[in-house]
């Protein structure tokens, strides 16, 4: 198994994700936790560069939002 790698650049208008599987695999699984049955509005993630991502990324950040609706 690799190493997640994951990388994060954005721009005005634009974030880039890149990710190698493994780290496309993290990043799934960190949404699905938020998707979960139980888990809070507002409840948020914090990625971080230099511990989640990798260095030299822009951070991230994936929340919860109930209030989108179709």
């Amino acid at each position: 198994m690799d190493e997640p790698m994951i990388m994060v650049v954005s721009s005005v208008g634009e974030a880039h994700v890149r990710a190698n599987a493994e780290g496309l695999r993290v990043l799934a699984q960190r949404i699905l936790e938020l998707a979960g049955a139980g888990v809070r509005d507002g409840r948020h993630l914090h990625l971080d560069a230099g511990v989640d991502l990798e260095d030299g990324s822009s951070g991230l950040v994936l929340e919860r939002d109930d209030s989108f609706r179709p």
